[in-house]
């Protein structure tokens, strides 16, 4: 199956589901090539990058379980190749 390589850029405004999303980024383990968590404390929130290389369709499916979580942003980047 094809990959491609994509960041998913996170924002979390709540920091009570933080258990939740770890849990759904480790689901996508085998496909993460690197990931990266900021406390922005000043704000409150937090910023999360993943960087993945994957199906497309496993790449959409973290990215909407992520979105559907209260509290969190979600966002996809595909590299063009």
């Amino acid at each position: 199956m094809e990959t491609r390589v994509a960041l998913v850029g996170i924002i979390v405004e709540d920091m009570n589901v933080t258990d939740k999303i770890n849990e759904i980024i480790h689901e996508y383990a085998e496909y993460i090539i690197g990931r990266m968590g900021i406390p922005y404390r000043q704000k409150g929130i937090s910023i999360i990058s993943v960087i993945l290389d994957a199906p497309q369709t496993k790449i959409s499916a973290l990215s909407g379980k992520l979105g559907n979580i209260p509290g969190v942003n979600s966002k996809v980047q595909y590299t063009k190749a």
